[in-house]
């Protein structure tokens, strides 16, 4: 779709976006193959101190730097994409916007959510694009399904379970020893994709429960946790994530988005709704045939949509932003809301809390953290009395 969109005689007699990306591990070299798909885009440089990314930069044929401002003041390019880890992500960028340059930060945003919101403020008042790399949401089959959602094909959303089950091998951690920190485990790395697209297809989340296990290989973050979510229309949630478990049912095995990803024909997420449900990302539709009544015939309908690869979709999109011809689909701040609800959860699990965001506008969304112990005891007070 991306390619289709951008490949007519407009796009071909301007000069193309020149683009550079720092951190160019296995989610650079995917951004890399991303813009070498999209036409009105080039790639210009990539910085990566590592000699892994000197040699990346020599096979793709672009200068190499082993700084980001270094290479701003050599190349300013029109747009800069970041897919270092996490911890590097406000200070990059932050960087990018005192230069002025537009820029994609990978997932999640950031790992501290008041730096986070210091970050997408300072874009909003320089008025520099700012996004976010939650790809997912430019998925044909998640168009379709937020479409069918939001026409009411389901009825009123009333409870959404997501699955997000895996097992990473002991080299994943061992050729990134970040991996093993705390902050980066599957909560912030992998369920922030999740709790994006929940929020996308099913409303805000005003309140979290979670718990968490350490990680059974002995690293610092967890290797399994579960949440309870509450939606502002009413719904209710559960989430669950492991990077330590053998199974079928996660969005890089059913999404069929990346062929390095096993494919299953099993789903990630289950939407029910009061007319229908809607399993993702197979699209089935499932609904009664003559009335709503569990002794009445329930039908499987699959639902029809396009195919093209989201992150070159996602590329096609940020140069568009670039040249001011759309606005960002998930903006820093779109970004910074599901940051939010991973750092509740995060907190939630330490704390074993039921923690509140703030539903207006997930600013500042460090939440009010309510103790079910001190519930308990106003409740056993208002008894007594």
């Amino acid at each position: 779709m991306a390619s289709s969109k951008h490949n007519n005689a407009a796009t071909r007699t301007r000069p193309p976006l020149r683009l550079a990306i720092a951190g160019i591990g296995l989610v650079g070299q995917r951004h890399a193959d991303a813009i070498a798909q999209v036409s009105d885009t080039t790639l210009c440089a990539v910085v990566d101190p590592s000699d892994a990314g000197k040699v990346a930069a020599e096979r793709l044929g672009v200068p190499w730097f082993d700084d980001l401002n270094t290479m701003i003041l050599a190349q300013a390019p029109d747009g800069i994409i970041l897919s270092t880890p996490t911890k590097l992500h406000v200070d990059q960028g932050a960087a990018c916007l005192d230069a002025g340059i537009p820029v994609l930060i990978e997932k999640p945003l950031a790992d501290d959510l008041r730096a986070a919101k210091i970050l997408v403020e300072s874009a909003e008042q320089a008025n520099v694009a700012l996004l976010v790399g939650h790809h997912r949401r430019h998925n044909p089959l998640i168009r379709k399904a937020h479409e069918h959602i939001k026409r009411g094909t389901i009825g009123a959303v009333r409870a959404v379970q997501t699955t997000c089950w895996f097992y990473k091998p002991d080299t994943y951690f061992d050729v990134a020893p970040w991996r093993k920190q705390v902050g980066a485990g599957p909560i912030s790395v992998n369920l922030v994709h999740d709790i994006d697209l929940l929020r996308h297809l099913c409303g805000e989340i005003v309140s979290v429960q979670a718990q968490a296990a350490p990680s059974d290989r002995g690293y610092e973050n967890e290797d399994v946790a579960a949440a309870l979510l509450r939606f502002a229309n009413g719904a209710i949630g559960t989430i669950t994530v492991s990077d330590s478990i053998v199974a079928p049912w996660s969005w890089e095995m059913t999404a069929h988005e990346y062929p390095i990803y096993p494919t299953t024909s099993q789903s990630a997420y289950q939407i029910g709704g009061s007319h229908g449900s809607l399993s993702v990302p197979d699209l089935t539709l499932w609904t009664h045939n003559e009335r709503r009544d569990w002794w009445t015939p329930i039908s499987a309908t699959s639902v029809t949509r396009d195919t093209s690869d989201p992150l070159i979709n996602q590329m096609a999109h940020f140069a568009a932003v670039i040249r001011g011809e759309e606005v960002p689909l998930v903006s820093g701040r779109e970004g910074l809301r599901s940051l939010a609800v991973v750092d509740a959860i995060q907190k939630s699990a330490k704390t074993n809390t039921l923690i509140h965001l703030d539903e207006a506008d997930g600013d500042d969304r460090l939440g009010k953290v309510m103790s079910q112990t001190t519930k308990t005891n106003e409740t056993k007070a208002k008894i007594a009395n």
